[in-house]
């Protein structure tokens, strides 16, 4: 398949078309995938932060006396308290009823008035953050380093439910943004090695997916210079004969007749040709259309052996019937068809069988099913050719198919007329010592 250029551009498309869609599928997950990564931890975050906003809050309002002003107890509730324009402040270490969060490193605090005026700081407060104060509940901002914080404003009150100012806490993004980045590099390395291993498996795939249509591609060229061979053959005989006869000034009757024997002959020789290529295409495209009606093999066979006697006789040959079973056997089907498959079977035995041979029709049964043997004391065929019998136009010995006739047709045709009937079609043979061809079909 790969020596034929239409089947291998073919087969590029369809694993480039393969990876491509692939590609944007993963693509499109990936994003997917990032994005609800990204929004679990912003959302983690943001609980995170409105948790410990509200542990804290609620411990400051129960401590605070008077607006804008901070009592000594809150040192024992925040780590690292420092207040903004006062020096020499001794630094409280924490309580082990602190938060932990508080305690990780990222996390700051800080206290305004109830006029925005920056009076406390505590935790892990980067000095590079805007003094400025905001009063929205949710805020990103960025300090003069580029770094990324998250916070939340809340009101602060005092025991007495005065105004006390705002208390703000944020965390520094860092980790978050470090975190997404670990998976945007994931992702990025993942993406193209997976879109190489689509790759290879569409090629791997595609040429999967061409075989078959190679093998019936490769059927069809065959099968045609098989026809268009077996079809020059009587066209060109036909010719010839035409052109002697053009060619001879004066013709008698007997010379007259027979050139047009000559003439009828190839043309019957390409009407049964036409015919069996025919009904193979109309075979190979539908079903069977006939209604389905019984029929009786035993009558069939009987029918047959009658009918091929004087044909049988002719070639000297012995033909025989053996029905090995008491009752009658019906097969639904086509009845023309199934005689045309015996048919075809048993002239072909008679026709493969030197003088003095015998032909015998075998009728039998086996686990509901129908079972015709013809055998024959016949040539025999090789091994070489019986896994080639069926296909069409093959002959085992063109020299003898010519001279009786044959086209190479009458197998293909009972294989095909045995699989339209939901049944089998088998041979096993000895070289020089004849043939038998097995014919299973359901009862």
């Amino acid at each position: 398949m790969n020596q034929n250029k239409l089947f291998n551009r073919t087969r590029w498309q369809l694993a480039i078309s393969y990876a491509a869609v692939m590609g944007l599928i993963l693509s499109l997950l990936g994003f997917g995938v990032y994005k609800a990564i990204a929004h679990a931890h912003w959302v983690a975050i943001d609980r995170e932060l409105e948790s410990v906003a509200g542990t804290l809050h609620d411990s400051l309002e129960l401590k605070l006396q008077q607006p804008g002003r901070l009592e000594p107890i809150v040192n024992e509730l925040l780590p690292n308290l420092r207040l903004i324009g006062v020096k020499g402040i001794k630094e409280q270490l924490p309580s082990r009823h602190i938060l932990s969060a508080i305690n990780q490193g990222y996390y700051y605090i800080r206290l305004f008035d109830y006029s925005g005026n920056l009076i406390a700081t505590a935790g892990a407060y980067p000095e590079e953050l805007p003094p400025a104060f905001n009063s929205q509940y949710w805020q990103t901002i960025t300090d003069t380093k580029g770094n990324v914080y998250h916070q939340i404003s809340v009101a602060l009150h005092t025991q007495t439910q005065q105004d006390w100012g705002y208390f703000q806490v944020g965390r520094s993004l860092q980790d978050f943004n470090e975190y997404l980045s670990t998976v945007k590099w994931v992702l990025k390395l993942g993406l193209p090695t997976a879109l190489i291993l689509i790759g290879f498996a569409s090629w791997l795939l595609a040429g999967l997916a061409m075989k078959p249509i190679y093998s019936s591609y490769r059927q069809i060229q065959q099968f045609t210079a098989d026809a268009a061979h077996e079809l020059r053959t009587p066209l060109a005989a036909s010719q010839a004969t035409v052109e002697s006869a053009l060619l001879t000034l004066q013709l008698d009757e007997k010379e007259a007749r027979e050139i047009l024997r000559t003439i009828d002959r190839q043309n019957r020789r390409l009407t049964q040709l036409v015919a069996d290529l025919l009904l193979l295409a109309r075979m190979d495209n539908q079903a069977i259309r006939d209604r389905p009606q019984l029929c009786c093999l035993n009558d069939l066979v009987s029918d047959l052996v009658e009918e091929l006697a004087a044909m049988a006789i002719a070639s000297k040959v012995a033909l025989t019937s053996s029905v090995r079973v008491q009752q009658q056997l019906n097969v639904v089907g086509n009845s023309d068809q199934l005689y045309r498959l015996v048919a075809n079977l048993i002239v072909n035995a008679i026709q493969y069988t030197p003088a003095g041979g015998k032909v015998t029709v075998i009728l039998d049964s086996s686990h509901q099913e129908a079972i015709v043997q013809v055998q024959d004391t016949g040539i025999g065929i090789a091994a070489a050719d019986l896994e080639r019998i069926f296909d069409r136009f093959y002959r085992v010995n063109s020299d003898r198919s010519r001279h009786t006739g044959g086209s190479g047709l009458g197998l293909a045709i009972a294989q095909t007329i045995a699989r339209a009937h939901r049944g089998s079609l088998s041979a096993r043979s000895e070289l020089g010592s004849g043939s038998t061809f097995l014919l299973q079909l359901p009862l």
